[in-house]
């Protein structure tokens, strides 16, 4: 029911009122009223208050909450994929290449190394934190990028590759972006007893970080 409202919502030219998309999917007024606001409440919807067309001032009655589909995507994967943040540093490079007349792997490499030095520095909370802390912060920022780092002895393997089907494809560019972007991030953490390093392997991220 959740699904057909959402659609309907998204097929219609303007804002949509409850009354009208209860309608338009058959329910009854209140069921549409509670999917409606758990559609908006999940981020896929948003709302406005608009008084019915021709009508103003005293005696218009109040507004109508009228719905319509929210302006930011939503993308949901498993094992998690991360072909958006792919898709910024690529274009990234690409403009960096034209700009420099540069090779776009060369480009490629150095803005995901920044983009990681970026996301590793602004997660580092004390320069004065153990090798064993910094280590921590670093799983963490993996983590958070979807790679599903574990400890292997000394070493953190990660498990996922976010650009799994990109690394298919082409795996010298996207295996050479992986390993840029987490040394940027063991740089921008301070992890200096971390060493990324590339080992392809068919069944996780190419990028191991030796202890």
């Amino acid at each position: 029911m959740r699904r057909a409202l959402y659609r309907f919502v998204v097929a219609s030219p303007a804002p949509v009122g409850r009354e009208h998309a209860a309608g338009g999917v058959g329910v009854a007024h209140h069921v549409a009223k509670f999917h409606l606001d758990r559609l908006v409440v999940d981020g896929l919807l948003a709302f406005e208050y608009r008084r019915p067309s021709g009508r103003s001032g005293p005696g218009a009655g109040r507004p109508a909450k009228l719905y319509r589909p929210a302006d930011t995507g939503l993308e949901v994967s498993l094992p998690e994929r991360r072909y958006r943040f792919a898709g910024q540093l690529l274009v990234d490079a690409i403009s960096t290449a034209r700009r420099e007349k540069r090779p776009i792997e060369a480009c490629v490499r150095r803005v995901a190394a920044t983009a990681g030095r970026s996301v590793g520095a602004e997660a580092r909370v004390n320069r004065r934190s153990s090798a064993t802390q910094l280590k921590s912060t670093v799983v963490d920022v993996l983590s958070g990028h979807g790679y599903q780092p574990r400890a292997d002895g000394r070493d953190v393997v990660l498990d996922n590759c976010p650009f799994h089907a990109l690394a298919g494809q082409d795996p010298d560019l996207v295996c050479g972006m992986n390993l840029a972007f987490v040394e940027g991030v063991v740089d921008g953490v301070g992890a200096t007893k971390l060493c990324p390093r590339l080992e392809p392997d068919q069944a996780r991220c190419c990028v191991r970080l030796k202890g």
